[in-house]
């Protein structure tokens, strides 16, 4: 898991000690257990633990890396008290995590964003943005705060790029949106005012292409991933959480849902939906049009929906053939 430096995309807004966290959270708390007066200014998850944070638990989970003396847990599972020494109990995570995202920082999803823009040859480019001087950047794009873009890259026209790494060679075609804000929300209340904070970035590596039209949303907390040496088409939607590993191939008008994990040299036909929380194991070759909605080992060839072995998926096509439907 890489570092970042989270701030340089979302500014700080205020800190808060955790022994204010009830006042902040209010009726959302059910227990409170507060032995350090944790200073927070992050946001930690399972795959990457940050100094002075908080962690937000889902599910029932003893983790000894956890019980530091500088992560504070909430969780809205109440046998997790048992497991560590500063940990909030809360009703609702969904409405807690926004609470204490949108008293931490800055984002683009609320008022109040800073950012500043200098109007470089038919394109907007941030005060705050890193990119190498041999970039070639097109007409009417959009590069935000924090961004950061290595040598020899193109940027295609009418391109927007937010919260994000961008490796050197890469290669972006006109009117794709990357670090855009992920499809995060609670079920239950539904809106605009109660999305869930993105807070992440995109991590692209070198020699990337990344076609026309595309997506790529960035991290909820940590980030999305594409492997170097990737070949992306036209139209594809890649979501929050996703990671793909090195040479990956992905034809047009494919979409990958949220906390996918593809491996390495995987081949995705056109118009292929991947749910989300899977893993695709490397080497691995979906047909086009394919549904894909469980894990996929290594060296497998799909096809169908749901995804199948092909040769299964082909047996199954000529006995439905064979019996007239």
């Amino acid at each position: 898991m890489r570092k970042f430096k989270r701030s340089d995309f979302f500014p700080t807004k205020s800190n808060f000690y955790t022994k204010s966290i009830v006042k902040l959270l209010e009726e959302e708390v059910i227990l409170n257990k507060s032995i350090n007066n944790i200073e927070v200014n992050e946001i930690s998850s399972l795959s990457l633990f940050r100094n002075n944070s908080i962690i937000f638990l889902e599910k029932e989970l003893e983790n000894s890396n956890i019980n530091s003396n500088s992560i504070h847990v909430i969780s809205n599972i109440e046998n997790n008290k048992n497991y560590y020494n500063d940990i909030t109990i809360v009703k609702n995570l969904n409405t807690t995590y926004n609470l204490i995202v949108n008293k931490l920082f800055f984002h683009e999803d609320q008022n109040g964003y800073l950012d500043e823009f200098n109007y470089i040859n038919g394109s907007f480019i941030s005060k705050y943005c890193n990119i190498e001087s041999n970039v070639e950047i097109g007409r009417n794009c959009v590069i935000s705060r924090g961004v950061k873009i290595g040598k020899n890259s193109i940027i295609k026209n009418n391109v927007v790029i937010k919260n994000s790494l961008i490796g050197s060679n890469v290669v972006i075609c006109d009117n794709s949106s990357i670090g855009t804000t992920g499809f995060g929300f609670d079920f239950e209340k539904r809106g605009s005012l109660f999305l869930n904070p993105q807070i992440g970035i995109v991590i692209i590596e070198d020699n990337v292409h990344l076609g026309s039209c595309c997506t790529v949303d960035r991290g909820k907390i940590d980030y999305t991933f594409i492997g170097k040496n990737s070949m992306i088409d036209n139209m594809v939607h890649i979501a929050h959480n996703v990671i793909m590993g090195v040479n990956t191939c992905i034809a047009a008008q494919t979409g990958i849902s949220g906390s996918v994990e593809i491996g390495n040299n995987v081949t995705i036909g056109g118009q292929v939906g991947l749910a989300g929380h899977i893993k695709i194991g490397e080497n691995v070759v979906i047909a086009a049009r394919s549904g894909v909605t469980k894990n996929i080992k290594e060296n497998s060839v799909v096809a169908g929906f749901p995804a199948i072995d092909i040769k299964e998926w082909k047996r199954n096509l000529i006995r439905q053939r064979q019996h007239g439907h």
